[in-house]
């Protein structure tokens, strides 16, 4: 799909799934808005994109755990006449450790971080998408979002919360043109088990974020036909066929079996009537190719 005079914010757009996000984007004719805490990193990215693919990059250092933020974003992309297309809500990390332990900010940070600042964006941005009766909004949840994670708590838990707002969103706003999407990668090798600070957090061998950008062509296994009532799309990027997630440490377009979480036996395929009626949807809508709408 052609993306020029579009324009795509993703948060945490410096490395990892948010970089790649930027730069399938940008490949595609969309200009960029960046954020991350870390400015020389989206400046660096600015750069390649620009010169690549000859698109405006804007770059916007924010932290977004910091009470107002999401505010200034969205007063900062108005006062630079853009209107935001598509919001990528990328931003998030992992504490590692029992609640009862874990350092009680730093875990409370995590819920400003996958959560607050998830609905603050949203809820700043979606309502000109109305308006204008198209847009698309993708909320990067996790695998972590389908059972409860001993250790890591929190950060299931903000997962859940992920998930669960997206369905709601999808079937709050149906027929409004504007299309939502929660991705819900397993362990992906890029620097969120650097913040997370052990591999214990990981489930198998890492592989690269950057896989994930054109998923498997064909029929999605197990989709439920679209005459019937979907609660969300959801995105559990998968090997070819669409199957459950990884049980390695896979990009978020390369996964196999279900994983195993201390010692439990397998989360089972969580995309099942019995969770929730839902359609593998590719990101714009449809089921197989790139982004096309």
């Amino acid at each position: 799909m052609d993306f020029h005079g579009r324009t795509a914010l993703v948060t945490g757009a410096s490395t990892g799934i948010g970089a790649v996000f930027a730069r399938e984007f940008a490949a595609r004719g969309a200009d960029l808005v960046l954020v991350a805490r870390t400015g020389p990193a989206l400046e660096q990215l600015a750069e390649e994109l620009r010169a690549a693919h000859q698109v405006r990059v804007e770059v916007l250092p924010a932290d977004l755990t910091g009470t107002g933020t999401a505010a200034a974003l969205a007063a900062r992309t108005e006062a630079l006449g853009l209107h935001v297309d598509v919001l990528v809500n990328n931003a998030g990390f992992a504490v590692y450790g029992n609640v009862a332990e874990a350092d009680l900010d730093r875990q409370l940070d995590q819920v400003k971080l996958n959560c607050a600042a998830v609905l603050d964006l949203t809820g700043r941005f979606l309502p000109s998408m109305l308006r204008r009766g198209t847009g698309t909004v993708i909320n990067v949840a996790s695998t972590a979002a389908f059972q409860p994670l001993g250790h890591m708590a929190v950060y299931g838990a903000t997962k859940a919360f992920v998930l669960s707002f997206t369905e709601a969103l999808w079937a709050e706003n149906r027929g409004s043109g504007v299309r939502f999407l929660a991705l819900c990668p397993g362990a992906t090798d890029t620097p969120f088990f650097e913040v997370v600070g052990t591999d214990q957090a990981a489930v198998g061998a890492r592989q690269t974020p950057s896989r994930w950008s054109r998923p498997p062509s064909g029929r999605c296994a197990g989709t439920v036909p679209r005459s019937s009532p979907a609660t969300a799309t959801r995105w559990l990027p998968g090997c070819p066929g669409w199957r459950r997630a990884g049980r390695s440490r896979s990009s978020p377009s390369a996964c196999s079996a279900p994983p195993r979480h201390a010692g439990r036996g397998p989360v089972h395929q969580p995309l099942t009537l019995r969770r929730a009626r839902s359609v593998h949807r590719m990101l714009f809508g449809g089921c197989g190719g790139t982004l096309e709408a």
